[in-house]
């Protein structure tokens, strides 16, 4: 079976380090993804949006290394959201309660706004 290869770009907008994702997070992409979520997260209080818009399918590791990164983020003072959760991807995070666990939000412009109204979503 074919892969599909993680892309990652990431640039800043606004307050908020943005980290776009697109391809497949699974057991041979996550420590990539890993490392580049480690990096956005040291900020001295990190507000990051990452944007799954391209992400054609996630497993169990992909999941840890999203909730893993969020804690961080959390433990530093600051916010990790998310946007741009296409169906598949959508369906994983359903199946595993990650819906309402997750500060999911429809756009990124709407996941970046957040910082702004509260600091930490």
């Amino acid at each position: 079976m074919a892969t599909m290869d993680l892309r990652m770009r990431v640039k800043t907008q606004g307050i908020a380090t943005v980290v776009e994702v697109g391809g497949e997070i699974d057991l041979h992409s996550a420590p990539q993804l890993r490392a580049e979520l480690l990096k956005a997260v040291e900020a001295v209080t990190p507000r990051v949006v990452i944007d799954l818009g391209e992400v054609t399918f996630i497993d169990s590791t992909g999941i840890g290394v999203l909730v893993g990164a969020l804690k961080r983020a959390r433990e530093k003072g600051g916010a990790l959201n998310f946007c741009g959760i296409q169906s598949r991807v959508k369906r994983v995070f359903e199946i595993t309660g990650l819906m309402s666990a997750l500060p999911l939000f429809e756009s990124r412009e709407a996941a970046t706004q957040a910082f702004g109204e509260s600091g930490n979503e």
